[in-house]
């Protein structure tokens, strides 16, 4: 069996497990309800991470809810019978109280992350927040606080870590030292076309709640830009810095067992999408860490970047580490290439529900969540200080 036999093979076995532990559990006395999700914030992310869950038949969506109910209805139209017994309401908080909601996914802009995970971790409902994890570093208390209270997992949504292939790596050319030293790791990832800016300004919809979609952030009047590319807003995301970094930051500290950095610097800036929106549209940032640095580029603009990666650069060979496979390259010998067509989203779901029906450990807990935001909000510290920022800067 060659090494991309051994990937593809993995892959379904776990898959046929998860299968055979279903029926399992469906047998069993009391238990034979299926585990009931209430989705939070119907959009793109949530229309990717549900096409992860929908595939598991431990799992019934319940409950939708949204700020505008035309996106409740797309939603619904990309789901049709996953979704047609699922209630239907524009506050969150009415899943809380219900028995039949065990679990719920959390894929609002991010500056209602942590606002709502207090809530569905406060009502004990397992969560799966996506990233990042933390839109403000001084959020960092209030989660904590509340995980530690609550009786219910939380996942974060950094896919990666449950992925075959990144645990294989993990385990067998990190575990055994392949690389050598790794002195440099280089993250790009480019070309994010619907985070458009040139965005005609129509009249808010009635049914659209503008009211609910601030929260905690300054009131403003609203504009059709700050709701349908909020990510370009710093009140509402952090742009780049957090969409990108993050993912691929979490990778660099998993693989190297290193989530201590100690300095960051970020540049960037609105180089061709102009507008009144306040995140950068490319930016460059290096993140120090003691043995190693870590060199990350993005850009919303059309750069051709067919496979991100994450690309570790050690004194005895280099690894292209991307989500459909990897290759390793010693520096004296032949390449090793892997390939992967393992849905990300379907396995780490698929752990989500493991940690709740057979009690495993969630993939991405929390403390992998704060991890990768420290480097995050250090390079976003570095862009908007336009200086070096440390440790000390996360306040």
């Amino acid at each position: 069996m060659n090494r991309r036999d051994f990937l593809y093979s993995g892959a379904a076995a776990a898959l046929t497990a998860r299968n055979l532990d279903a029926r399992a559990y469906a047998a069993v006395d009391g238990a034979n309800d299926r585990v009931g999700l209430g989705v939070i914030g119907c959009g793109r992310r949530a229309t990717d991470v549900c096409r992860g869950f929908v595939q598991d038949p431990r799992i019934q969506i319940r409950a939708l809810a949204d700020i505008y109910d035309k996106q409740i209805a797309d939603f619904q139209g990309r789901f049709k019978d996953d979704v047609a017994q699922a209630k239907v309401s524009v506050e969150y908080q009415t899943m809380l109280d219900r028995k039949d909601i065990d679990a719920v996914l959390i894929a609002t802009p991010d500056h209602l992350h942590v606002e709502i995970a207090k809530d569905t971790l406060g009502a004990d409902k397992h969560t799966y927040l996506e990233k990042p994890t933390l839109h403000r570093w001084n959020e960092r208390g209030a989660l904590v606080h509340a995980a530690k209270e609550s009786k219910a997992i939380l996942q974060c949504g950094m896919q990666q870590r449950s992925g075959s292939h990144y645990k294989r790596v993990k385990q067998e050319v990190f575990g055994s030292g392949q690389l050598g030293d790794v002195v440099f790791v280089r993250a790009v990832w480019s070309n994010f076309p619907w985070q458009r800016r040139v965005i005609p300004s129509e009249p808010k919809p009635p049914s659209l709640r503008w009211d609910l979609f601030l929260g905690p952030a300054p009131k403003v009047p609203y504009e059709t830009s700050r709701y349908s590319s909020w990510r370009s807003y710093r009140d509402y995301g952090n742009g780049l810095l957090a969409d990108i970094l993050t993912h691929w930051a979490d990778v660099a500290q998993w693989m190297l067992d290193d989530d201590q950095p100690t300095s960051a610097a970020a540049l960037g800036g609105d180089f061709q999408l102009r507008g009144d929106l306040t995140n950068p549209d490319t930016v460059s940032a290096i993140v120090r860490y003691k043995n190693w640095n870590l060199n990350f580029e993005s850009s919303v603009l059309s750069i051709r970047n067919d496979v991100p990666s994450v690309f570790f650069e050690g004194t005895k060979a280099s690894l292209n580490l991307t989500r459909k496979g990897y290759t390793l390259t010693p520096n004296d010998g032949a390449a090793t290439e892997v390939t992967s067509t393992e849905s990300l989203e379907r396995v780490h779901t698929g752990n989500f529900i493991d940690a709740i029906v057979r009690g495993e450990k969630p993939n991405a807990p929390l403390a992998a969540g704060l991890a990768a935001s420290v480097p995050v909000m250090m390079a976003l510290a570095s862009y908007w200080s336009q200086r070096f920022a440390t440790p000390s800067d996360l306040t």
